[in-house]
């Protein structure tokens, strides 16, 4: 029997029942529904709805579900739809009457809401930590490899030499900056709902700032319309998540690149790479490969949730059922993706030989010998035009930019010295790239005392 069989002369259609259910999905917020249930009915004894001992009868049956559903024994009903009303005929046939006066003062509207901004609260603190575990494990490998120099690269090219660390850290700083955007959604998810009723609140004498107080809310929803009908905190959330997988797809490309046999920058240990079914000698990144394609699920997560909202009038509709699939999936992946990242830098290993080897291309240093020249007054367009064409003319040559004659360099640039030939080594290169944020060492050693004292 429906909960609203009193409007209705007959049953719902067994396909129509299935087709609506949400309980195969949203059974996950159980432990959130049972924790709004009881701050509720203890808010209506307040409010004189019900009694102390009907409170203390609503609890304790409420209880007990929550057990049987975490021992896998509570049955659910499909025919009830979703995990509210399944909770509350579950309820209803443990105390009888009792149970069913748990759901005066409020709506399944504002029942959901309130839910799932429970369950976003902690899954936003998880994220948050899981995110600080993989900074600490990048932080970790930039502390213990600093002495490393590698490439840095534009458009896939050689460009410049930096410290591995200082690679490293750039994407410390990409999460820092996604642990920032969840302690900022989490104020928006951080208010109340319940208590907003279907849409309009409600007659009883309800007092929503103990419910608030109880459930650990910030706030109070101040519009009862909005506050039932509004999925901004999923959509936050997502974008939030977005943002992240998109960082660890990017980490997930350098590191796919690095342990490729042409670069040979790193390798993975074995219990984070797969082989081929065929091919006896692979080793693949496939761990990071996944972390790579599966951001595109949680891309279509985001794009799904806006367009189910896009069209939608005030307040609820029964469209926002489907703001749950896409989320959960999207908050599974990048936790799971985030497990994974953490563990697989931890424990691997860098060849710093064929970094350094990569790195010592004099080519790399050509803009140190540009600026060398504008510090001798030169105009930097000149000077990256004369230094361009010494370039092009080693090249011609077929010798390395550090093996021509200082005669050879004033050929093409006239105000040479004998100090421009030894612009050319990638550590002091990057020793004299002494500026905030900058890659010399003596930046990269703030970094780390920075990164070491916030993220312990």
């Amino acid at each position: 029997m429906s909960l609203w069989n009193g409007r209705f002369r007959s049953g719902t259609d067994q396909r129509a029942a299935l087709y609506s259910a949400s309980i195969d999905f949203d059974k996950r917020l159980y432990k959130q529904d049972i924790e709004g249930s009881i701050a509720h009915a203890e808010m209506l004894v307040e409010a004189d709805v019900i009694t102390s001992e009907e409170a203390e009868m609503i609890k304790k049956s409420l209880r007990d579900i929550e057990t049987r559903i975490e021992k896998g024994v509570f049955q659910f009903d499909h025919q009830l739809e979703d995990i509210h009303m399944n909770i509350e005929q579950a309820l209803i046939n443990d105390i009888g009457e009792v149970g069913a006066k748990l759901h005066s003062g409020r709506s399944r509207n504002d029942q959901i809401a309130t839910d799932e901004r429970l369950y976003l609260r902690e899954a936003n603190d998880r994220l948050s930590q899981s995110l600080q575990d993989l900074q600490t494990a990048l932080f970790s490998a930039a502390e213990r490899f600093q002495h490393l120099i590698l490439p840095g690269f534009t458009h896939l090219q050689h460009a410049q030499p930096v410290p591995l660390a200082h690679h490293l850290l750039a994407y410390v700083e990409m999460f820092e900056r996604d642990r920032q955007r969840l302690t900022d959604t989490r104020q928006r998810i951080n208010v109340l709902p319940l208590g907003s009723g279907a849409l309009a609140g409600s007659t009883l004498p309800l007092n929503r700032q103990t419910v608030a107080d109880k459930l650990g809310f910030d706030s109070l929803s101040r519009n009862s319309m909005d506050a039932v009908s509004d999925r901004d905190y999923i959509i936050e959330t997502l974008s939030a998540l977005a943002i992240i997988a998109m960082h660890c797809s990017r980490l997930a490309e350098d590191i796919i690149i690095w342990a490729s046999q042409e670069f040979a920058f790193i390798e993975l240990d074995d219990a984070f790479c797969t082989g081929s079914s065929l091919m006896p000698q692979k080793k693949n990144p496939d761990l990071a490969e996944l972390s790579r394609g599966k951001t595109g699920r949680v891309y279509g997560a985001l794009v799904g949730a806006l367009t189910l909202m896009k069209g939608l009038p005030m307040t609820y509709n029964r469209d926002l059922q489907e703001d749950k699939e896409g989320l959960f999936d999207a908050l599974d992946t990048v936790g799971s993706t985030l497990e994974i990242l953490a563990p697989m830098i931890s424990s691997a290993r860098f060849n710093g030989n064929r970094m350094r080897e990569a790195a010592q291309d004099p080519a790399l240093m050509a803009t140190d010998l540009a600026e060398w020249l504008v510090n001798r007054k030169v105009p930097f367009r000149e000077a990256h035009r004369q230094v361009g064409r010494l370039v092009g003319y080693c090249r011609e040559k077929g010798r390395p930019l550090n093996r021509i004659t200082l005669e050879e360099m004033r050929l093409i640039i006239p105000s040479a010295e004998e100090e421009c030939l030894n612009l050319f080594d990638p550590q002091s290169s990057i020793d004299r790239r002494d500026l905030p944020g900058g890659a010399a060492m003596s930046q990269v050693q703030s970094q780390l005392r920075f990164w070491r004292q916030k993220l312990t």
